[in-house]
């Protein structure tokens, strides 16, 4: 059922609380992709366990499959059924369209990505782009989160090494980052500081002294995309610098399938697939609950929800 702009506006404004309770008790918001409704059961089953506020995510390719509204409800629903603090995510919107209608839809945290899409965007195009977001989220409240660049990698299983050379290229500045913000009135800074999207044979490094540069040029909220295949030492000094969030993805999707691959090998005649999902979705909930570990999130969450 489609929320009224009041449950919206009530929604974003506990979202906007639970950032700054994130930044003032040094903690990061877990923001976890799903594919599916086993995806989001993982999530909302560690989160109970750990007490903890989490965002489900869901990026473009995510929301052509199951539809922003159908994403709405199905977290909604859970997030009643296990008294939860959770919260949804619009990740990468490749236009200024999508975010406008990840706002109406009622997401409480939008990212307006225009340089995903358009890879040679101008400085004014995403300037302008992510500006009109940011003003359009005034119907709502929704917390806008937006970078000045595109930075590599993808959400998957990767074999290549990390070229830190190249990936060097496209580190945020603190003097790029503090513009930018200035510019455009974000809510969240997507820093690029050594983290890239997907898992990789190597451990990402992250440069946390870049890091704390860009947290004392700006006030608002740091997000930390393509958290996955990170050691954890760098999220527990990421949060005490002020990291506020922090997507996964690829670890998730790596945990799944090769649960479920397992599951099928040792299940040759099983064709009612559901019944060799408990497992999978246990696999997912481990990383979950791993992650908020590190995020400093576990026993975070509001009690009244």
């Amino acid at each position: 059922m489609p929320q009224t702009i009041q449950q919206m506006r009530q929604n974003c404004a506990q979202a906007r609380d639970a950032m700054e309770r994130a930044r003032t008790e040094n903690f990061a918001i877990g923001a976890f992709n799903i594919d599916n409704q086993e995806t989001l059961v993982a999530i909302a089953r560690a989160a109970q366990n750990k007490k903890s506020p989490v965002m489900v995510e869901v990026s473009n390719s995510e929301v052509q499959a199951m539809g922003l509204h159908n994403v709405r409800d199905m977290v909604d629903n859970y997030k009643q059924e296990f008294g939860l603090e959770m919260y949804i995510n619009l990740d990468h919107s490749p236009t200024v369209e999508d975010a406008i209608a990840g706002i109406e839809a009622g997401f409480e945290f939008v990212h307006i990505d225009i340089s995903q899409a358009k890879k040679n965007a101008s400085d004014e195009e995403i300037i302008a782009g992510t500006k009109r977001v940011v003003k359009y989220a005034q119907l709502t409240g929704a917390i806008i989160e937006s970078e000045p660049h595109y930075f590599g990698g993808s959400s998957n299983l990767h074999e290549e090494k990390i070229d830190y050379d190249k990936i060097k290229e496209t580190f945020s500045t603190p003097e790029g980052a503090a513009a930018f913000v200035t510019e455009t009135g974000i809510d969240t800074f997507a820093a690029a500081v050594g983290n890239l999207h997907g898992k990789y044979p190597v451990p990402k490094k992250l440069d946390l002294d870049l890091l704390q540069q860009i947290r004392d040029a700006i006030g608002c909220n740091i997000s930390l995309h393509g958290g996955s295949g990170t050691p954890g030492h760098y999220f527990l000094d990421a949060v005490k610098i002020g990291v506020s969030k922090v997507n996964i993805n690829s670890d998730m999707r790596v945990a799944y399938r090769k649960t479920l691959e397992r599951m099928l090998d040792e299940n040759p005649t099983e064709y009612a697939v559901i019944k060799l999902m408990d497992n999978v979705v246990a696999a997912v909930q481990e990383v979950v609950e791993s992650k908020i570990e590190l995020f400093n999130s576990s026993g975070k969450a509001l009690e009244s929800c």
